[in-house]
């Protein structure tokens, strides 16, 4: 028995616990996450599973009562019991045993024992146990060596790898998203399972599929993750858009890079300058509408026309696909997609201020993020292009803000709005109205009038008086 156990568990919640399986007779195991976690020093989490070789909610409805932690919630489908104490989320479990059908995730489940129940686990490193009844209090379980696989920094699976996945597919994003969080590698056995049984992510549902994604982004480098879910062709199933990036061209000697591993290391630029998930999704998504744009030029190369345009509209179709949030979130990625061409254009001195007001216009607030993913799209080797594009980005950043700082169009609001207009000249709501409103617009974007309301009334009464608009009297 280790001291060091007996520490972890020294706290209220587990003694009660320990107490209640005491009281019915049970062995219990704090088990998973939990334990991993602990071993790892990654925090004290308050999310906590416990194993029970017998009745898992009469366990759990007995703690409860000690504690005062209220309602238990019961699970009969999944055979869980769930209750909340102080901020901890705290779930039992009857040990068991599982067996599935080829089509669904969803076992049959019979009790087990617990050597059973850590055998069914997807990683060595989630299958380790800690007990907190008082025969065996503070003993760590470990019958597939997790605690070496942790020091290994290596993912393997209790059984045989092509089972553990068949059974389950869901555990093929699991061990691509632990890889990611943890930097851990997957042992070379493992990674053939997942290969071999890649296909069967089909049967995942979008959320499921989504949920594993936004956490493989939100990792410290994605492209650990990513990288993996290309090897094993988790990404060809989920994400064909993606794994079409994948390649190398040839025509007459001219190749064009490989968009995917290009694409990876903008998602990693990307992270190391912001925790934003969707941003990080806009630096994945950036580039898919290449492969269907691409075409070879003679005397000019190969050309991917209207990429940008296309690889928005593609995204919205992942979007639903995958039961994203089809909301500003969706927009916000699409919008980057679209734009993330455009600051190039306002990098020549030759370009003018014009032009990029009208880049500060239509991204808003979002100029920063754009500029972000634009930053992380410098991926080249070559030290002298790089320092020229660096510079570039550099040169449209002084330009932006001289601009901004001038004409103020970030967030932009008309300096005169449609009631104003009506009032001015008498006119109902309709089409006159945003012919007006445009017009105002574009002769600030221009640089035509200063944006302000003063300049603004002044041009539109010039404007009304010249397309036959009389002012009100």
């Amino acid at each position: 028995m280790s001291q060091t156990f007996d520490a972890w568990i020294d706290h209220e919640l587990f003694r009660a616990v320990g107490a209640a399986a005491d009281e019915l007779g049970l062995p219990c195991y704090v088990v998973g996450g939990w334990v991993r976690d602990r071993l790892l020093d990654r925090g004290n989490s308050k999310d906590v599973d416990f194993v029970v070789v017998g009745d898992a909610k009469a366990v759990a409805e007995t703690a409860a009562r000690a504690l005062k932690a209220g309602r238990v919630a019961i699970y009969a489908n999944f055979g869980t019991a769930q209750f909340t104490w102080r901020g901890w989320q705290v779930e039992f479990v009857q040990s068991r045993t599982e067996s599935y059908r080829s089509e669904s995730r969803k076992p049959t489940v019979q009790p087990g024992t617990l050597e059973d129940d850590q055998r069914r686990r997807d990683f060595t490193i989630n299958a380790m146990a800690i007990a907190v009844h008082r025969s065996a209090w503070g003993e760590l379980l470990d019958p597939f060596g997790g605690r070496a696989d942790l020091d290994a920094q290596v993912l393997r699976t209790p059984l045989e790898p092509v089972e553990t996945f068949s059974d389950d597919p869901l555990r093929i994003l699991r061990g691509v998203r632990f890889a990611s969080q943890l930097g851990f590698d997957v042992d070379p056995h493992c990674l053939e399972g997942m290969t071999a049984t890649a296909d069967r992510l089909s049967i995942l549902s979008p959320e499921r599929v989504q949920t594993e994604l936004l956490k493989i982004l939100e990792s410290p480098k994605p492209s650990v993750g990513l990288g993996l879910m290309f090897r094993c062709g988790a990404m060809e199933v989920l994400l064909p858009e993606v794994a079409a990036l994948a390649g190398v061209d040839e025509v007459e000697g001219h190749l064009h890079k490989d968009n995917f591993w290009h694409t990876l290391e903008v998602v990693d630029n990307t992270a190391e300058q912001s925790e934003n998930v969707w941003l990080r999704l806009a630096a994945l998504l950036h580039d898919i509408g290449k492969p269907p744009t691409k075409k070879f030029l003679k005397g000019t190369g190969w050309t991917f026309h209207g990429h940008e345009f296309l690889g928005g509209k593609m995204a919205k179709k992942l979007f639903r696909r995958l039961s994203l949030p089809l909301d500003a979130r969706m927009d916000y990625v699409v919008k980057l997609i679209q734009m993330s061409s455009r600051p190039i254009a306002v990098v020549s001195d030759t370009a003018t201020d014009s032009a990029v007001r009208r880049l500060l216009f239509d991204a808003g607030n979002d100029i920063d993020d754009l500029m972000i993913l634009c930053s992380s799209d410098i991926t080249t080797k070559n030290p002298r292009k790089k320092a020229r594009y660096q510079a570039n980005y550099e040169h449209v950043k002084a330009k932006m803000a001289e601009v901004e700082a001038r004409d103020q169009l970030r967030n932009w609001q008309p300096p005169v709005d449609g009631s104003q207009l009506m009032a001015w000249f008498d006119l109902p709501p309709g089409p006159l109205v945003g012919q007006l409103k445009t017009a105002v617009r574009e002769a600030i974007l221009d640089g035509a009038i200063p944006n302000t309301f003063e300049d603004a009334k002044a041009f539109v009464s010039a404007w009304a008086a010249e397309h036959g608009i009389s002012a009100k009297s």
